[in-house]
């Protein structure tokens, strides 16, 4: 029994042991096993934390507004007042557009992004956008003022790192119809030539650099010009550019009685909507930046003068039989009568020879004076910032003076020109120009008077002669049926070489109607015409005067000009009883 209970006690104390044995080996092995679960648990933790910040700054940046934030403050372009002409219609305005940017640090693949926007922008600089885009920069600009057809398209791209600033944009909606007049604004909507910053500097720049320059609080700036009549003067001398194969040609129409300009064009032009070639030298605005010999228009200003000095008579006479030799120059008529000429004749036959002696019977210092006194020495003053200063000799001689009498020797814009011509005609009234509106009263008040009403009313009975039919002027070809217009013709030979060319010339025509009491002043001038076919010639007369002609036929009736015919009527009444 003892050995069975010490075998039992033996077994049962082995059993014992033995189930001591598996205790203690399970309860180390569950002890090793949760510590391991703790340390999964705490590392995936740990991962889900790391995924979360990452994803919460994720969703930060999407909904950041990062492009507004990062567009320098001075990129964003001003709001403009709209131009209108004297009847309302828009000749400029603000328009918004889109401009494209990119964030190069969001940018994957440069080459690609620039392979695709090449897609929209074939004439996109792969260079320098590749400098632009391979920086730290947080914005850059890539291109300015899309269309919205380029900004759909570049959307469709779906190039990251790209973005689109909405900004205002200048739209002139008659293209190049008044372009020299309008002027230019640059890329951040500033005024650079015309009357675009003639009104930055009235104030507007100011205004936009305080940011006052708020859109809808700006009232339309209204200029004097007619679209109408801007329209038609364009237009004809295109045609005659074409047709007389020109280098160049303009032509300004004047209000008679205020100086109010109602249309001035010089071509060529260009488009003040994607002004590529604005700044190419045979863009100028010769009407009123150029200077040039106006040649026999000059006749005019020397037969006033001499009317209005006192010392030559409408009545008089002056021999212009044989050439005035001086200096070793001669001085000839173009198509001589050879005979003594009375100065209607000399006026209508365009005689060089007579009017050289009609400035000499005044003087040199007479001369002078009177072209100073009609502002045709001094820069003219107006709107525009584009104004040439005219040019003389440094000491006027007779030789000077003679021929300076008939156009040669001194130079002035078109325009001027035609200010000077207006004083003419309209009771000897000198206004300074202007291309915004002027009412009677106002152009009274700082009217100079710079001949008699008298000599005014000579001069305007010569213009009318020179035109009419049947007396032999020169500038017949202006006429315009029931409109009784007057004139003078100008061909200019132009130097060449340091010497005047008779097969290079500059022509002009200055035309008034009604020639009796004139409510506008018309000047075209045309730059180194062809004969319009083969045995003619290209004076003048033959294609400066038809010009004239054709802008008054199509803008007098616009104009509120009613033609007369009750002179021709009684003619018909007579011829008929």
């Amino acid at each position: 029994m003892t050995q069975m209970g010490e075998q039992v006690d033996g077994s049962d104390t082995l059993a014992v042991r033995t189930g001591a044995a598996t205790i203690v080996m399970d309860g180390a092995r569950k002890a090793r096993g949760g510590r391991a679960q703790n340390r999964v648990i705490m590392a995936m933790a740990v991962v889900f934390g790391v995924y979360a910040a990452i994803g919460g700054r994720l969703v930060q940046l999407a909904i950041q507004d990062e492009p507004e934030a990062r567009v320098p403050a001075a990129r964003i372009t001003a709001s403009r007042p709209d131009l209108v002409d004297r009847n309302g219609e828009v000749l400029a305005t603000d328009i918004k557009t889109a401009s494209l940017f990119a964030e190069p640090r969001r940018i994957v693949d440069i080459d690609e992004a620039i392979e695709k926007l090449s897609t929209v922008l074939p004439d996109l600089n792969y260079e320098q956008t590749y400098r632009r885009l391979d920086s730290d920069a947080g914005f850059v600009w890539l291109r300015r003022q899309l269309t919205p057809r380029q900004q759909a398209d570049i959307l469709a791209l779906g190039v990251p790192g790209l973005g689109f600033r909405a900004e205002k944009r200048r739209f002139y909606p008659g293209g190049p119809t008044a372009s020299h007049i309008l002027g230019l604004v640059n890329i951040d909507n500033k005024g650079i030539a015309g009357i675009e910053k003639f009104v930055d500097d009235q104030g507007l720049a100011d205004l936009q650099a305080t940011g006052l320059a708020v859109e809808g609080h700006l009232e339309p700036v209204r200029l004097s010009i007619d679209l109408r009549v801007q329209h038609v003067i364009r237009d004809e001398l295109a045609q005659a550019m074409e047709r007389y194969r020109a280098v160049a040609a303009g032509a300004v129409m004047v209000n008679a009685h205020t100086g109010e300009i109602l249309g001035m064009a010089s071509l060529p032009d260009y488009d003040p909507n994607n002004p590529v070639n604005a700044l190419d030298k045979d863009r100028l605005n010769r009407a009123s930046a150029g200077v040039f010999e106006m040649g026999s228009t000059f006749k005019l200003f020397t037969t006033a003068m001499a009317l209005d000095s006192g010392r030559v008579k409408i009545t008089d006479s002056f021999d212009a039989t044989r050439p005035i030799r001086i200096g070793g120059f001669t001085i000839n008529d173009f198509h001589g009568k050879r005979r003594v000429l009375s100065v209607p004749e000399i006026f209508i036959y365009s005689s060089n020879i007579g009017t050289a002696k009609m400035a000499d019977a005044v003087g040199i210092e007479g001369h002078r004076a009177f072209l100073k006194k009609v502002g045709l020495l001094d820069r003219l003053k107006t709107e525009l910032p584009e104004v040439a200063m005219p040019t003389e000799p440094k000491e006027w001689k007779k030789i000077n003076s003679i021929t300076i009498a008939y156009g040669h020797g001194v130079a002035t814009t078109p325009l001027q020109t035609a200010m000077a011509a207006v004083a003419m005609v309209n009771g000897g009234k000198l206004f300074p120009p202007t291309f915004l509106p002027r009412s009677q009263a106002e152009a009274d008040e700082i009217a100079e008077q710079v001949i008699s009403p008298k000599t005014s009313a000579q001069v305007r009975y010569l213009f009318r002669r020179n035109v009419e039919k049947g007396t032999g002027g020169s500038g017949s070809r202006a006429d315009v049926e029931g409109y009784f217009v007057g004139g003078k013709t100008g061909t200019a030979e132009k130097v060449v070489n340091g010497r005047y060319s008779n097969s290079s010339r500059f022509n002009a025509f200055i035309g008034a109607f009604p020639a009796d009491n004139p409510d506008y002043v018309v000047l075209v001038f045309i730059d180194e015409p062809k004969p319009e076919r083969e045995g003619i010639g290209a004076t003048a007369g033959l294609n400066a005067a038809p010009m004239v002609g054709n802008i008054i036929r199509r803008t007098a009736a616009l104009l509120g000009v009613k033609p007369e015919f009750s002179h021709e009527s009684g003619a018909l009444l007579v011829s008929q009883q």
